[in-house]
């Protein structure tokens, strides 16, 4: 694949054989629609056949990167084991059950010219479409959870870390994920207080969003591994990094 690819679109997942071949049709003719070059990268972990239906759809002409293994390592491990294979000028990851639309990358496409480093889908704006909501219970856990992760970590400008649809410059991904080191879903946070720390500009866009029914956290299990991910967040020693919001305008790149 060439260097000149425009984006790289990294799709976590964990034993998601339905809906592999669906999400990659749909990644594939959105970016073709758009005229941009694109990369996809499975990174799947479990054993249902993820890895190998991914490979399935791979071609001479549109090839598809797949790594992952057996074990459930985490997505946040997963997204960082595939960036450095990412050839995109943009990099980003999005959900196996495209619980955001991939044509949401309009507006991505908008904020990078605009100047942009990182870009992130929200749930939590004024123009943010939730089409399918989640159940109340898991609405109020996720509520709650929120206002405990911002106060241990900050990123109060920030209403929606979690949202499973975020893109970086190429130079500025590599960067953050060769410093993040948490392997699940607290992953999101960590980016995003990385980003901060190295003075990155963060835009955040509305976005569509549906709830799918299907969210792989155990309430219990899953929230104290969390909270104890969030205190290694909290506590983590700053990286001694030059920032990286000052780069030349020359050295930005827009798809």
């Amino acid at each position: 694949m060439s260097v000149e690819t425009d984006v790289t679109v990294i799709v976590p997942a964990y034993n998601e054989v339905r809906r592999i071949a669906d999400t990659i049709a749909e990644i594939r003719a959105y970016f073709r629609s758009a005229g941009l070059t694109c990369q996809i990268i499975v990174s799947a972990d479990g054993d249902d056949g993820t890895r190998e239906a991914a490979t399935a759809q791979s071609g001479p002409n549109d090839p598809i990167v797949v790594i992952g293994g057996p074990d459930r390592g985490g997505k946040g491990r997963g997204v960082r084991a595939a960036v450095p294979l990412a050839l995109g000028r943009i990099v980003g990851f999005v959900d196996a059950d495209q619980k955001t639309p991939v044509a949401e990358f309009d507006k991505v496409r908008t904020a990078f010219e605009r100047g942009a480093d990182v870009v992130i889908g929200s749930r939590g704006l004024v123009d943010s479409r939730i089409e399918r909501q989640q159940p109340w219970y898991r609405r109020a856990g996720s509520r709650g959870f929120a206002m405990f992760m911002h106060a241990v970590v900050g990123l109060g400008s920030i209403p929606d870390t979690q949202c499973g649809f975020k893109f970086f410059r190429a130079d500025v991904a590599r960067t953050l994920f060769s410093h993040q080191r948490i392997d699940g879903y607290m992953f999101d946070v960590e980016i995003l207080c990385l980003a901060e720390r190295l003075g990155c500009r963060i835009a955040q866009i509305p976005v569509r969003w549906r709830d799918d029914g299907d969210s792989r956290l155990n309430l219990m299990a899953g929230n104290l591994k969390n909270v104890r991910d969030l205190f290694k967040i909290r506590f983590a020693r700053a990286a001694a990094l030059a920032p990286i919001g000052d780069l030349a305008a020359s050295d930005r790149t827009e798809p």
